[in-house]
This record gives structure tokens, sequence and C-alpha cells, in this order.
């Protein structure tokens, strides 16, 4: 599928110069995130390209997801591909998205931490596990990863496409550099037709709009037992959850929680951080705030006492969600980009968000067209907005359907996505095995 490949303008060929040169920083830059827990110590070798799982026999395609929502928003794809029979290599980059690949990839899908973009570490990378298709998900755009994967006659498709206006504007100033990666696609298949339309703006040759692969994605489970020990310890009390907040929202959490707090009985508020190791500290805040906390890491139970339990553990989302018919969504009262609310409005919680959502627009646009989510500014307005949920089950009823709905009807990405791989699923048959 021929397609027309830009020359590497000075910015790239300068990029790749510098980042050959790396090595012995990445060194120090490892005993950083080492020490912050931000990589694992018994795989950081996967930073540097070298493998701790053997490449299998045939031909393998290499998927890769950033971080957990990057990663989820594929496994239905893994799982696809995996029923082919096809070997399926997915790599992310953070822990926290590796912890959720050990427990949620199909049978049979490898796992790798990406390797640090240095020439080097990509080359050692792609001598061991020759991927014969890469598929890269949402806004991933290494420059080594991608010049030296297509170098070697790797196809290359971007699924899941997305490319915000913020990050449009920032390409733009680099015009020839964009370019020049793009076309080195194969194939865009893009969430929006926004996005779609600025990746052809800087560049992309071959793109198509194939919709938002996490509508397709399961809702997250919750462990039955586990369900049920925490609903007991709830009991009858009133629960608002905010879910996946940010350092700088919690504080504005815990203030709508001292103001509904006279007007609901023994509320309890679930923070559940984006980063799981901000827990002590949220718990610490919420003491100062004289909130009594108790976090799930240290296997705590909410108790009659606890105005706020801090839900620091990974993995468990679908069992919070199904706790509390009110969601917060966080990443949106600071100037993140919001959270996707696909996983809430799929368990039937009532949305609440603030004004800064541009990571998941459409998302948000669906649910508001349908009036199936409530946006916020502060404390005031989160605290109004979830007393009215709490308090008027006609009213929450109505906003969970109308979301529920909206979010049904956005799916069959994943349907469209398989569509446009099957001619690189074809060309990989006809070759027969290595």
């Amino acid at each position: 599928m021929a397609k027309p490949v830009v020359r590497m303008p000075a910015t790239l060929r300068a990029y790749v110069r510098a980042t050959a040169l790396m090595g012995p920083a990445t060194r120090l830059l490892a005993r950083r995130r080492l020490a912050r827990g931000k990589e694992d110590p018994e795989r950081i070798q996967e930073r540097r390209g070298e493998a701790t799982v053997e490449r299998p026999a045939g031909r393998l395609i290499w998927l890769h997801g950033a971080s957990v929502g990057e990663l989820l928003s594929i496994i239905p794809l893994i799982g696809r591909l995996r029923a082919r029979g096809v070997a399926v290599l997915v790599t992310t980059v953070t822990r926290t998205a590796a912890a959720i690949a050990a427990r949620r990839l199909p049978e049979g899908a490898i796992h790798q931490f990406m390797p640090w973009d240095v020439p080097a570490y990509v080359d050692r990378f792609l001598d061991h596990w020759q991927p014969d298709l890469a598929v890269f998900a949402e806004s991933e755009l290494w420059p080594n990863l991608i010049l030296r994967t297509t170098a070697r006659g790797t196809p290359l498709i971007q699924v899941n496409g997305r490319m915000s206006e913020r990050s449009f504007r920032g390409w733009r100033r680099v015009p020839r550099s964009i370019a020049a990666l793009l076309s080195r696609f194969e194939l865009c298949l893009m969430q929006t037709v926004d996005d779609a339309r600025r990746v052809e703006e800087l560049g992309a040759p071959r793109v198509s709009t194939t919709g938002n692969l996490k509508f397709d994605v399961p809702a997250p489970e919750a462990e039955p037992e586990a369900a049920m020990i925490l609903a007991q310890s709830i009991g009858l009390r009133p629960v608002f959850l905010a879910a996946s907040t940010h350092e700088g929202e919690d504080e504005v959490v815990l203030e709508a929680h001292r103001l509904m707090a006279p007007r609901l009985n023994n509320l309890l508020t679930i923070i559940a951080p984006r980063h799981p190791e901000r827990g002590d500290a949220i718990a610490a805040l919420a003491e100062r705030m004289e909130l009594p906390a108790c976090q799930r890491s240290r296997g705590d139970l909410p108790r009659y006492r606890h105005a706020v339990y801090v839900a620091d553990t990974l993995g468990e989302m679908g069992l919070f969600y199904r706790a509390a018919p009110v969601a917060f969504l966080g990443g949106s009262l600071i100037r993140h980009g919001g959270q996707n609310p696909i996983e809430p409005a799929k368990l039937g919680a009532a949305v609440v968000h603030g004004p800064h959502v541009h990571n998941f627009a459409a998302v948000y646009a669906a649910l508001h067209e349908a009036q199936g989510a409530c946006e916020v500014s502060d404390a005031e307005t989160l605290a109004a907005a979830t007393l009215t949920l709490l308090t008027d089950k006609r009213e929450r009823q109505r906003q969970r359907d109308a979301a529920g709905g909206a979010v049904a009807a956005l799916g069959g990405a994943l349907d469209r996505t398989l569509a446009a791989l099957e001619p690189y699923f074809l060309t990989l048959a006809m070759r027969g095995d290595r």
C-alpha cells in the first residue's frame, strides 16, 4: 500500500542525533524514576529495549497503548486478534497500565514496557520482536520509534487516533516534522471527524474516521465478594464518588463534602485518585480539614465514623462506580483535559465534571446533547449538583438513562476498526509463517 513519505527535516535529524547520545542520561533518568516508584525495578531493562520474554514463532502484531486509557481501549481489539490465533505483543509506558495488562490482557498476549525513544534501545527492541505490523493507539508520536519501525518495512497504523486542538496548534509550529512522522503511517483511524481533519491538515496521507474504541470496551467488573463487603460496610449512607482526581482537585471535592454534609446525614465521599500513590496525601488532607478518612490500600473499610474513603488501589473502579450513584470525573477542574466518562455512564452513575474536558470533548458533547451530564466549576457548584442528584431520585435516574443511551448509540468503533485493518491481516496471512 504505497504512500508518499516526507523527507526528514533538519529538526528531526537533530532529534535523532541528540537522542543517540542520551544513553548515559537515561541511567540517571532510570534512577530517579525508580526512586519515585514510576518504574518497575524488576523490568527496568525493558525500557532499554532488552526483552524479558522470548518472541513467539510466526507472525506477530505489536500494539501500543501508553497508559491505562489507551490500553483499555484496545483490549477488545487484542481479544479479537488472539481469537484468530495471532501472536500479539502489547507495550505500555506506565506501571499502572502494566498492572491492568497483567489482569485484563487475553491469554497468550505478551506484555512489555515500551523502550525509551533512544535509537539504540529502539533498535534492540525491534531486533528481538521483529513485528510484522505495528498498531499505535491514540496519540503516540515518538520519532525514533516511528522512523525506525517503518524503515524496516513494518506497516504502522494509528487506531483510536486523537488530535486535540491544542496538540494541533503545537504541531503546526513544526509542520515539516509532523508531516514527516505522519507520512510514515500506512493508515490513521481517528475517533472523530475533527481529529481526522487535523491529522490530514498536518500531513497524514490516508485517514479514516472509525469512532472511539472506548465506547466498545465492556464496563469494568467488580469482584462479587468485594462488592458485597463494601456494600455492607457502607450500608444505607448516601455516597458520592470523585473518580480519577488529580492534584489540586481533592481540596475542592472535600470542601464540597463539607457543604453537603449538613443536608445529607452521614454522607460518605469516596476519592479514587488517578494516581493511587497520592492516597496518603489525600487522607492527610482530609484529616486536616477535620474529615475522618481511611484508605483502601491499608485494607480499611469505611466505618460510620469515616467521612472520606480514599480508594487508592488499582483495577477496582468497577467496584467504586457500582457503589456510588453519583460520580464526579476528575482532571476537569484543572487544565488536564478531563477523564473518560464512558465507564461510569455504562455502570449507571450520574456523571458530574468540571469545565476542562477537551481530551474527551466529543464524548462529553454527546452526553450533554442527551442531557446526561452536569458541568460544575468549583466546590459550591459541585456540591449543588451532587446534592440535587443524591436527593432527587427521578432526576438522577433520568440523567443516568440519558447518559447510558448516549454511550450505547456511539458504539461500533471496534467493528469499523477491524474492517479497516482486515487488508493488513490478509497480507500477513498470505505471507505465511516466518
